[in-house]
């Protein structure tokens, strides 16, 4: 007797593709309770598609600073990168995503990082000419620098 091939592909940390379909789903609508549900059902908030997109890039992406803050708030990876080297932070400036561009640069994200096209969260916002979000950026960049300032 052979061993049956489950048809549903499963990742690493157990979750099956449907699993991680809905969490990404419910981080791209913003559906927080969605979220919370699958990860205490078990499935890792870091989960990704073939993609390598992540709860985080979705949520980011699509302005949903609840599902950001509650995914940084259970330690997800901050700067994972999708399949074109993509950040959450990338993809909030390509959409204009300003709070969440702050947030994400207060709590750590690199705002160095490189995509495939060489390209940074910034390069990318004035590509799209999203004038917001760079004032956003520098304003976070400098927020950040006078938090790390001591006094003497």
């Amino acid at each position: 007797m052979g061993v049956e091939n489950n048809s549903i592909e499963q990742n690493t940390n157990g979750a099956t593709s449907e699993h991680v379909e809905a969490l990404l789903e419910a981080a791209r609508y913003g559906d927080i309770e969605d979220v919370i549900s699958l990860a205490s059902s078990g499935v890792s908030l870091d989960s990704e598609d073939s993609m390598g997109r992540r709860a985080l890039h979705m949520a980011a992406a699509n302005g949903h600073l609840n599902v950001v803050e509650y995914l940084i708030s259970k330690r997800v990876d901050l700067n994972a990168c999708n399949a074109e080297n993509n950040t959450p932070l990338h993809w909030a400036c390509l959409n204009g995503q300003i709070e969440v561009v702050k947030k994400l640069i207060l709590l750590g994200a690199n705002v160095s990082a490189l995509n495939s096209h060489d390209r940074t969260p910034m390069d990318e916002a004035v590509t799209q000419g999203k004038m917001p979000v760079i004032d956003a950026i520098n304003e976070a960049a400098a927020e950040m620098e006078l938090t790390n300032v001591t006094v003497s």
